[in-house]
C-alpha cells in the first residue's frame, strides 16, 4: 500500500525554521513531482513549492528565499527547509506527489501538519 506522511511541523517562533518531510512508502518506481501547499484558516489552499524528477524547484513569491524544497530520492523523501518564518507562514502544510507505480502515474495526498509561527 503506498502511502504519503508528512511531518516537522511544530510551533516556532517568528524568525525560526522548521524542516517539512514528505515521505512516500510503498512500492514506488519512482518520484515524478511534489508539491507543497499550504492552507490558512480561512483561507484556500496555495501552493507554497514545487519539486520535479529534474530536479527544477518553483516557489511563491512570498517564500523565495527564505524556503528550500529538496529531495532525497534513495529515501524517497522530499524536504522543505522553512527558515526566517513570519507568522503569516502560520498554516496546515500538504504535500502532493506524482508516484510512478509500476507503468502508472498516480497522484496522492498527505494528511497535512500543521506549523504555527509565534510573533
Amino acid at each position: 500500500q503506498v502511502q504519503l506522511v508528512e511531518s516537522g511541523g511544530g510551533l516556532v517562533q517568528a524568525g525560526g525554521s522548521l524542516r517539512l518531510s514528505c515521505a512516500a512508502s510503498g512500492s514506488i518506481s519512482s518520484i515524478n513531482a511534489v508539491d507543497w501547499y499550504r492552507q490558512a484558516p480561512g483561507k484556500r489552499r496555495a501552493l507554497v513549492a514545487g519539486i520535479r524528477s529534474s530536479g527544477s524547484t518553483n516557489y511563491t513569491d512570498s517564500v523565495k528565499g527564505r524556503f528550500t524544497i529538496s529531495r532525497d530520492n534513495a529515501k524517497n523523501t522530499v524536504y522543505l527547509q522553512m527558515n526566517s518564518l513570519k507568522p503569516e507562514d502560520t498554516a496546515v502544510y500538504v504535500c502532493h506527489a506524482e508516484l510512478r507505480i509500476g507503468t502508472r502515474d498516480y497522484s496522492y495526498w498527505g494528511q497535512g501538519t500543521q506549523v504555527t509561527v509565534s510573533s
